[in-house]
Formats: C-alpha cells, sequence, structure tokens
C-alpha cells in the first residue's frame, strides 16, 4: 500500500476520544467520512472514522471502538494518512503535495537537489527545496512560470532556469 499524509494529531479533545488533527488536506469531507479507513503511525496502523466535526479551525476526530480518552491519549503528535488507493486522482497538470515531497529537482538538465516538502501559501503554493552543493533551502513558488516539468514516475521535476532562483 503506498499512503498519504493527511494531517496530525496534535492533542486529545475532552473525555470522550476525539482527537484533536491539524488538517494537511483540503478535502477533509472526504478523508474524515463516517465509516472510511484512516492509518495512523509509522506502522499505519488502521482505523474506522466514527465522527468527524470542526472546532475553533481545528478537526476533532473520533475513531470507531475508541471513544475513551485513555484508548487515544497514545496517537498524541503521530501523523495520519490515507490509504493512495482511497483517494480520488486529480485531474492532468494537478497534485497532491505528498506528490512532490522527495522528487530530486533539475535545472538545465542538471540535478540540483531535491523537494523537501511543500507549503500552503495565501496565494500559491511552494516548495522547499534543498540545494545538494551547499545545503541551503529554499521557497520556490509551485507556478508554472517556475515549474516546467513535473514526472512523479520517475521522482524528478524540472525548474526553469532563473537567475537568483536556486
Amino acid at each position: 500500500m503506498e499512503f498519504v499524509l493527511i494531517g496530525k494529531i496534535i492533542n486529545t479533545f475532552g473525555i470522550k476520544g476525539e482527537l484533536k488533527v491539524d488538517s494537511y488536506t483540503d478535502f477533509e469531507t472526504e478523508r474524515f467520512a463516517k465509516g472510511s479507513r484512516v492509518y495512523i503511525g509509522e506502522e499505519h496502523l488502521p482505523f474506522t472514522v466514527q465522527s468527524f466535526r470542526f472546532h475553533k479551525g481545528f478537526l476533532l476526530l473520533q475513531l470507531k471502538d475508541h471513544e475513551d480518552i485513555n484508548l487515544v491519549e497514545r496517537y498524541k503528535n503521530f501523523f495520519l494518512y490515507k490509504d493512495k488507493e482511497d483517494i480520488e486522482p486529480l485531474p492532468e497538470g494537478e497534485y497532491y503535495f505528498s506528490d512532490i515531497r522527495g522528487l530530486e529537482v533539475y535545472v538545465d538538465g542538471k540535478h540540483v537537489g531535491k523537494v523537501l516538502d511543500m507549503e500552503e501559501g495565501t496565494v500559491h503554493n511552494n516548495m522547499r527545496i534543498r540545494k545538494e552543493e551547499d545545503g541551503k533551502e529554499y521557497l520556490v513558488p509551485f507556478l508554472p512560470v517556475f515549474v516546467e516539468k513535473v514526472d512523479t514516475e520517475h521522482g524528478r521535476i524540472d525548474i526553469i532556469h532563473m537567475e537568483g532562483l536556486l
């Protein structure tokens, strides 16, 4: 199975086993739908969603058969995942953050670094790239003016050469 990161459990909420989640997805209604599967931690432990709701900018998630704080507090600071097969594919030319993370970065055919992370911005999203040459990190907007080609199948992204970008 291949997994997609959808959030991080940052705390418990109340005594009935709700988990306070920092959501990393724009599709909360689909990802956390009642009866759907989520996976917790690096071991990808499977759980069924009992319910979810929003509270003060966070998502509160309750897992089936875990409606007690004592059963869920061990999952604080764990990441939440979905099976990639359970997620609808995006239209051509659109990508999930998890598709871009880890891609090798090329400029003019020369390997220059790696995408460490994707960061959501108010106007556009940015790639955090670590340059192999000096180890420094750079933010590059994920926009067509900067991105020449994305090839997730071969694990690479080609950036258009611009002075001062990297």
